[in-house]
């Protein structure tokens, strides 16, 4: 099978989970949050999905670069796979993600950070609707990128 074509296809199948988990954000949102309100239990709800949308945006990051062979800073490859995937490189591959989207992944990924570092149960629901706000911008826009990218991949 052609690599390209079988990045493809992992990058369709992470697309959709990316599609899946934005939905389950407004669905818990719209349903669990409104049933309970907004109280620490309920924030982790919330907390959990948001770190999953980034992880799987990570997870796609991660794959375009081992494929295009992209060096990753290893004391800071997190940061560094994100700026990677702005970048545009003549007769190798275009960009993955558009620049002004970027800041909204960031704090995304400090957000992640956070979360796997910090053990009490108490989020800032200001901090949780601020991201998911974040998540609300950023999801179509960079839909458009991975399906740009995604019909590049299936052209080489």
């Amino acid at each position: 099978m052609n690599a390209a074509i079988e990045l493809a296809a992992l990058l369709r199948q992470n697309r959709e989970r990316l599609d899946s988990i934005r939905v389950s954000i407004d669905d818990a949102l719209d349903q669990a949050i409104a049933r309970l309100g907004k109280t620490p239990h309920s924030a982790l709800i919330i907390a959990s999905l948001l770190e999953h949308y980034y992880t799987c945006a990570e997870s796609i990051f991660l794959r375009i670069s081992q494929y295009f062979e992209n060096s990753l800073e290893p004391s800071r490859w997190h940061a560094d796979l994100l700026q990677k995937m702005t970048l545009d490189i003549d007769g190798i591959r275009p960009r993955a993600v558009d620049v002004q989207d970027i800041p909204a992944l960031q704090e995304l990924r400090r957000f992640r950070h956070f979360r796997r570092n910090y053990f009490d149960l108490e989020y800032d629901w200001d901090r949780l609707d601020f991201l998911v706000k974040k998540v609300r911008g950023l999801h179509p826009g960079l839909g458009r990128s991975l399906d740009r990218f995604e019909r590049f991949l299936r052209d080489l």
